[in-house]
């Protein structure tokens, strides 16, 4: 049995990303065990300061080392805010790191050279932006990036009001598509939107994410799948 340690950054979790895409996902991979780590204060803390302090990033750092020492095969961040955090891990993690939106985020890259960001988490979207540069500038492509934010779409989702959340997304979504060759919905809070505009590619974080996952373990040299996990190393 190998492992799935999960990063979350939400006290909700189990409605943004277990019910909608982990839960059915794990039924589908049995041979994968999952574990979940969660501190909001990694997300309160980034809103409050415009990003991850450097406080954030190491608490952050310090949680991909007690998934290591808990017997991590695959880590993953279920938060686009923390891509500079997972970043700074990934160099010295003894196992496969990522963020929920690097998948999606060579995906939008391999698509279009116009792409349209919609968040409703204002360090949501610097963090998007960061990943889909890094992304083009590896695939060698010239992109363009149009920034949308509806913060009035995440107050309402916090209130438990998720048709008026649903409601401002869509329409930015309509705005929006008129402008760029691709929409990213960077957040995991967006991921269950199904409005998707006429003729522009929707990309959502979420069944992505997991994919990659699989992909990762099934990478792994069969002879060690099943082996006690490495010891970590210090300044995971």
């Amino acid at each position: 049995m190998r492992t799935l340690v999960m990063i979350h950054t939400v006290s909700w979790y189990d409605q943004s990303v277990i019910e909608p895409f982990a839960r059915g996902w794990l039924e589908s991979n049995p041979d994968i065990r999952a574990i979940n780590i969660m501190d909001d204060s990694l997300l309160a803390e980034s809103l409050q300061h415009g990003g991850p302090t450097e406080a954030v990033i190491q608490r952050m750092g310090h949680y991909v080392g007690a998934a290591v020492q808990a017997g991590a095969d695959v880590i993953l961040s279920s938060c686009t805010t923390m891509g500079v955090a997972i970043d700074r891990a990934r160099a010295e993690c003894p196992v496969p790191l990522f963020n929920i939106d690097e998948p999606m985020a060579r995906e939008a890259v391999r698509l279009g050279t116009r792409l349209g960001i919609l968040a409703t988490v204002p360090t949501s979207a610097p963090a998007t932006r960061r990943l889909l540069e890094r992304e083009a500038a590896a695939a060698g492509r010239a992109i363009q990036i149009e920034t949308v934010i509806n913060e009035p779409a995440f107050a309402a989702l916090l209130a438990g009001d998720r048709t008026e959340h649903n409601r401002l997304v869509e329409d930015e979504m309509d705005r929006l598509a008129q402008r760029v060759d691709v929409i990213v919905l960077g957040q995991i809070s967006l991921a269950q939107i199904a409005h998707r505009p006429p003729g522009v590619p929707v990309l959502q974080v979420g069944h992505s994410g997991f994919a990659h996952a699989r992909e990762l373990f099934d990478r792994m040299p069969t002879a060690g799948r099943d082996a006690a996990p490495a010891p970590a190393k210090a300044a995971c």
